[in-house]
């Protein structure tokens, strides 16, 4: 198996541990988080240092992925194009949950994470360094662009689309057809039944654009 890092030690990378160990196809051999000791740990996986430590890491430890594991979009998006300046041939890898479901025809770009239960229905695509969380749908036809997520629950109809670094709250429900902009957070529990436009948040039942948001603005 290869050996991979992830970047991140909090409750997301516990899952994403998870993930990795289930799946069987690569080794971890510890975690890079800046705001942590070296040699502290989380299940059991080491911190071996900060992004910045990647090159000499790569060669002690002979490394040949990474799994950023952030729960904020452009966080995540952020650490990412960091790690891309100090190791631009580092490759990024997927971690997909063997109780998943992912259909026919589905594309599942870099760096996505796919956790148990997610169904993931026939012709739809996900982009790079999306997260589905636990029990998420994403149905036919339907796509997931870069650094988007869906949250545990969340559900889309089939032809749906969710832009770049929006995020789709616990338990939210998109309609058929629907088209969610991008930098957009839909709230927990919401109804979509019209197309959201970009740079807001928007919930309730049915979900209406609340307020503005930047780029950026926490949500989590």
């Amino acid at each position: 198996m290869d050996n991979i890092v992830i970047i991140g030690s909090s409750g997301h990378a516990k899952v994403i541990i998870d993930i990795v160990q289930q799946q069987g196809k690569y080794n971890i051999v510890g975690l890079l988080d800046r705001f942590r000791d070296v040699g502290e740990k989380t299940l059991g996986y080491p911190v071996l240092g900060k992004e910045e430590d990647l090159p000499e890491l790569i060669k002690a430890h002979a490394l040949k992925g990474a799994i950023v594991a952030i729960g904020d979009n452009f966080v995540r998006s952020k650490v990412v194009a960091h790690i891309k300046e100090i190791i631009p041939d580092l490759p990024f890898v997927s971690a997909i949950h063997p109780k998943a479901s992912i259909a026919m025809e589905v594309s599942i770009g870099e760096g996505t994470v796919v956790m148990a239960g997610v169904s993931i229905n026939a012709c739809s695509s996900v982009g790079r360094f999306c997260i589905l969380n636990t029990n998420s749908s994403l149905d036919h036809d339907s796509i997931l662009e870069d650094f988007a997520s869906l949250a545990p629950g969340a559900t889309t109809g089939g032809n749906c689309r969710v832009g770049q670094f929006s995020a789709v709250s616990i338990g939210a429900v998109l309609i058929h057809g629907i088209h969610v902009g991008e930098h957009t957070v839909i709230g927990a529990g919401s109804l979509v039944m019209k197309s959201i436009e970009s740079f807001v948040v928007a919930y309730g039942t049915p979900a209406r654009a609340i307020r503005n948001r930047e780029q950026g603005d926490k949500y989590l």
